[in-house]
């Protein structure tokens, strides 16, 4: 009986559609399955020569990835765009090389000229300044001093392999009363990290889940099998990419295990359609046909969607997150293709002996008295008899994880989020136990203009509230800048180091220039990361907009319905918000441990692209099949519930796997993969658990019929777009 306490109005709802029929053709998604299984051997055979092909010939050509944070409008990148015209050596970033001696650094002169002498000849150096050359590189007690060295190119274009070197050669003169450390981004870059083992963990925890939900390791082993087949072509194809596109260097572990993710989710959810169609008597090559007419469309629409969230990372306007977002959706791309190909291939392979374990286990069930699916049809009865408070208190939980979001800084990690233990962290913390907090965090102030303008602009900063110490003008070669090296009072991440760039650019550069006549830009690396983190949060907006408006328009096209695609969107939001909560709670305020900080300013566009389209997923695929029950039954309460049982397993163990792979980022040493990795995974827990299984349900109670409502001028002019198998003609 249908409940419809709580439902949407008194009005007439909108007429039921008409009766569907259930012998309709597979379309085209089914004659793609039933060419697989035909060919079998060949479209095997076609995949692994494929990937072979792409694996040689990226291993022959190696890859070209590289950063690209550059952002053109901004003074960080005018003054950096200057230095470069200028031929200044600030035009490379520079690395630290701190010495610490308890009985004064002085006495180990012998020690440590010859060693910054063969650093000054190694590649990838544009200069050397020793301490001994310059009083303010030793603190005032005379225990710390630390050389500079500076780099030929940004951090970016500088190989790991030559700063690495620089490392190897300024440790080895370290003693017991000599303690010698190398800090500075590129140095962060360049040390060696622990060995990957997320790949590793995600792929082990997707297996073991697998065998739990369908009882047999050749069942298991099919998703995960197309799963990697999909990320070895990809991987191969994103490093070819990376010579023609820009692609950040971190891509590789996202591309893996999102990779890893999206495919197993896929191909368990056409697996397990195939599964229930084995169950309904279905012969193997019919129920592979049927499981692509269906849960294939379901797959491919799904993929879309992902894919329009990752492509909307183009409007930020960043290079490094556009190659993220084409490293992700090719991705996905060829993720949809195994899915649709390989997979049904392997099934009509194996066809014969899964279809005898599937059985075994219904007849098993039998003997139980238990049927598949009565647990979440129960669920959803106990959700449609209190839709109201099923709502409240899932929207009200979402909203309390999220309000931490509100205070959420953005930013970039550095030396001081490190490990103890390493190099780039015990020179952090030399610096500043000998030269102050916000010796770390310099801003480079470039003067555009005579030496005088300089060192009347130095003269002005060296006075102005917040800065510790403004360096003498330094000329650049032709004489055409000035720079000069601000040390704010605080820590390169705190709120009064933002405050004093702002000082520095709204309050004291203006006046200056007006009675120097010279321009006056604030930049360095503490003031470019400020940048681009507003710049980021400014363009937000925007990206949202466009995301949530084009993957709503591609629901009300495929379920031709109003409240659907505006439910999808709200919820999830909701989740996202709530993830970006948890992540401010953990990385922000410390929490388990975190080393507190700013959260990585790409964190909440990657999150919301990614996210956003994985949501979208497990939406597709359950309100699908609350659709079809809806066409088959005209009974929304039941079609809820039916909808529920039959996906209410798959998208929770989809969504288990998901978190484990996502949830092994946080094994990563990288801060900005640890931020990422959570997110991915409390997100996808939300969204399944909270929203799929409990909001969804009662949200579709409330609406009954309404929920299919579309304004029949609207109908008259949409196209007809359905991931349901097409009517007979």
């Amino acid at each position: 009986m249908s409940s419809h306490r709580g439902s949407a109005a008194p009005l007439a709802p909108p007429p039921p559609p008409p009766e569907a029929d259930t012998s309709a053709p597979q379309g085209r998604f089914g004659a793609l399955a039933g060419w697989a299984q035909r060919h079998r051997w060949a479209a095997i055979v076609l995949w692994v020569a494929v990937v072979a092909a792409i694996t040689l010939g990226s291993t022959a050509v190696g890859s070209a990835y590289r950063n690209d944070f550059t952002l053109p409008g901004t003074d960080s990148q005018r003054a950096t765009d200057l230095f470069e015209q200028h031929g200044s050596d600030q035009a490379g970033d520079s690395i630290e090389i701190v010495f610490k001696d308890t009985a004064g650094v002085r006495g180990d002169k012998d020690r440590v000229e010859p060693m910054l002498a063969e650093v000054r000849q190694m590649a990838g150096v544009a200069d050397v300044r020793s301490p001994f050359a310059d009083a303010a590189a030793v603190s005032e007690d005379g225990t710390i001093a630390y050389a500079s060295v500076t780099l030929d190119g940004k951090v970016e274009e500088v190989p790991k392999e030559d700063v690495a070197e620089i490392l190897d050669v300024a440790r080895h003169i370290a003693t017991d009363d000599l303690q010698v450390e190398v800090g500075g981004e590129a140095a962060r870059n360049a040390e060696d990290q622990d060995p990957p083992t997320a790949e590793l963990t995600g792929i082990v925890a997707a297996l073991v889940i697998l065998v739990l939900l369908f009882g047999s390791l050749l069942a298991a082993s099919l998703p995960l099998i197309t799963a990697l087949f999909a990320v070895g072509g990809a991987i191969g194809l994103i490093g070819l990419a990376s010579h023609i596109f820009t692609v950040a260097d971190f891509t590789p572990p996202i591309l893996m295990l999102i990779g890893l993710g999206v495919g197993v989710d896929y191909a368990l959810l056409i697996f397990y359609r195939y599964r229930h169609e084995l169950l309904a008597g279905a012969e193997p090559d019919e129920a592979g046909r049927k499981a692509l007419g269906s849960a294939g469309r379901t797959v491919f629409f799904a993929g879309c969607t992902v894919i329009v969230a990752l492509l909307g990372l183009v409007a930020l306007g960043f290079g490094s997150l556009q190659g993220i977002a084409l490293a992700v959706a090719v991705t996905v791309l060829v993720t949809i293709a195994a899915s649709l190909v390989l997979l049904p291939a392997l099934l009509a392979l194996f066809g014969d002996r899964i279809q005898r374990h599937v059985l075994k286990q219904r007849a098993r069930a039998a003997k139980k008295g238990t049927t598949e699916g009565n647990r979440w049809r129960a669920m959803a009865g106990a959700v449609q008899r209190r839709p109201i408070p099923t709502l409240l208190v899932g929207v009200i939980a979402l909203l309390a994880l999220s309000a931490p979001a509100l205070g959420m800084r953005l930013g970039f990690a550095d030396s001081g989020n490190d490990a103890k233990d390493t190099t780039s962290r015990h020179a952090y913390d030399l610096l500043a136990e000998g030269f102050g907090p916000g010796f770390n965090g310099p801003l480079i102030v470039l003067v555009k203009g005579d030496q005088q303008a300089g060192q009347a602009v130095q003269a002005q900063l060296a006075t102005t509230d917040g800065v510790a110490q403004a360096s003498p003008a330094m000329p650049s070669e032709d004489g055409a800048l000035s720079t000069v090296f601000v040390y704010p009072t605080t820590s390169p991440q705190s709120a009064g180091t933002v405050d004093l760039v702002h000082h520095l650019r709204d309050d004291v550069a203006p006046p200056l220039e007006h009675t120097t006549g010279a321009e006056v830009l604030v930049g360095g690396a503490t003031a470019a990361s400020q940048d681009v983190s507003e710049t980021l949060a400014d363009r937000l907006p925007l990206f949202v907009a466009v995301v949530v408006g084009v993957s709503s328009i591609l629901l009300l096209l495929v379920f031709r319905s109003v409240w659907i695609p505006v439910k999808a969107a709200v919820l999830n939001l909701l989740s996202i918000s709530a993830a970006l909560g948890v992540i401010t709670l953990v990385f922000q305020h410390g929490w388990f441990g975190a080393q507190p900080g700013p959260v990585e300013a790409f964190i909440p566009a990657l999150i919301f692209a990614i996210v956003f389209g994985l949501s979208m997923d497990y939406e597709v695929f359950l309100v699908s099949r609350i659709h079809e029950e809806w066409m088959r039954t005209k009974d929304p309460a039941q079609s809820v519930r039916e909808g529920l049982a039959a996906t209410g397993k798959v998208i929770t163990a989809a969504a288990g796997i998901m978190m484990f792979v996502f949830g092994a980022f946080v094994l990563s040493p990288d801060r900005m993969l640890q931020q990422f990795g959570l997110g991915l995974a409390v997100a996808i827990l939300l969204d399944a658990v909270v929203i799929r299984c409990l909001i969804v349900p009662a949200v579709m109670q409330m609406l009954g019929k309404w929920a299919w409502w579309l304004p029949a001028p609207l109908a008259r002019k949409l196209p007809k777009v359905s991931i349901e198998a097409p009517e007979p003609r």
